[in-house]
């Protein structure tokens, strides 16, 4: 069914409808939820000035640097009334996450970036959606965004009704779980707002917090990036605190521990986006053999891909650690001891501290 076009001045019955197409729209181009919110974001933007008073955010300044923009979507875009939020499911189907977490030789990828990066896929569709808006009712301003701005997109999800922010600081959609990818449209059409998400369903389950590996939650719904597998792997750019590598084991890019032993993922659903598939036989490969890829086999091999964050550099910093972590045996010592030279101070610490976990067996002495 194709609406009548509106006019720049639509009233609430219009408005009313545009809301209702625009759900509609998103789902036909993959999204799985659609809501709207204002753009007041309550006592979100105090908890954000406390959160980096207390230097959580270690080295990421970019989460300080805009100011108030983060909280405020109108000082962000002039102009902006709403805020649409969308949410992607990115869940690839038998990746069978707790198996390669088992294996220690094995490296665990978070399984968000095995596909090709979600930016460009959901900033396309964005930018598909807004063309249907605009179709129907020109002369109003859009600006998209999917983890490319200062944006609280987790608060703003949960003000358009889309989910509570669990205790391992994820947004939990009741009926979805938390692997799923969010995105946002700044708009000055003033859409009529979906209820913010008020319950906390998390209840006395403490799961999340008790299974992280370096113990980086402070507190419910407090997180020290600074202690986190997914800050140390990718927003770290320097060396790795020696006491924390033994406990990342195999993880090698992000990590999802808080999200594997959250119950509400039992209702997490496979992603249909073929782009987020994983490539390369990243969901199941070896420490080792990553470790021994070339940096033109990283650049082809990552091509399109969200690992390319961390640069080789850090991708071999990050395999060192974990193959520090792994079982001692010939091929991850051989591994270790073929960049034991390598180029890249930081490469050469880590290597030699992994090194160091795997100590020589003791001659056989004749009697």
């Amino acid at each position: 069914m194709i609406s009548k076009p509106l006019h720049n001045f639509p009233d609430d019955a219009a408005l009313l409808d545009l809301a209702q197409n625009i759900k509609r729209w998103a789902q036909e181009l993959g999204f799985q939820q659609t809501g709207i919110a204002g753009t007041d974001l309550g006592d979100h933007e105090e908890r954000l000035n406390q959160w980096l008073a207390q230097g959580y955010q270690g080295e990421m300044e970019y989460m300080a640097r805009h100011g108030r923009k983060r909280s405020r979507p109108a000082e962000l875009v002039e102009g902006t009334l709403r805020v649409i939020s969308l949410r992607m499911d990115y869940l690839p189907d038998a990746t069978a996450q707790q198996t390669v977490l088992d294996d220690q030789e094995a490296a665990y990828i978070s399984r968000y970036t095995l596909g090709r990066d979600y930016h460009k896929l959901i900033r396309k569709r964005l930018t598909q959606l807004v063309g249907r808006i605009e179709a129907q009712l020109p002369g109003h301003q859009f600006r998209v965004f999917t983890d490319s701005a200062p944006v609280l997109e987790r608060a703003l999800a949960q003000q358009a009704g889309l989910g509570w922010i669990g205790k391992n600081t994820m947004l939990i959609n009741p009926k979805a779980g938390s692997y799923f990818f969010l995105a946002e449209i700044y708009t000055d059409l003033p859409l009529p707002v979906d209820a913010p998400f008020t319950k906390h369903h998390c209840g006395s389950c403490r799961a999340c917090l008790d299974i992280c590996p370096t113990q980086a939650f402070v507190e419910a719904g407090v997180l020290d990036a600074r202690r986190c597998i997914s800050y140390l792997t990718i927003e770290l750019k320097g060396s790795i605190p020696k006491e924390l590598r033994p406990l990342m084991g195999n993880r090698v890019f992000g990590c999802d521990d808080c999200q594997l032993i959250c119950p509400w993922n039992r209702f997490a659903r496979f992603t249909q986006e073929p782009d987020f598939a994983p490539r390369h036989g990243l969901d199941s490969a070896q420490l080792a053999e990553l470790f021994l890829w070339s940096e033109e086999e990283f650049l082809k091999r990552t091509e399109g891909s969200a690992i390319r964050r961390t640069g080789y550099e850090g991708w071999l910093r990050n395999l060192a650690v974990g193959l520090g972590n792994a079982p001692t045996s010939e091929a991850v010592v051989s591994a270790l001891q073929q960049r034991a030279d390598y180029p890249s101070a930081l490469v050469r610490e880590h290597v030699a501290w992994a090194l160091a976990q795997h100590p020589k067996p003791a001659p056989d002495l004749k009697t």
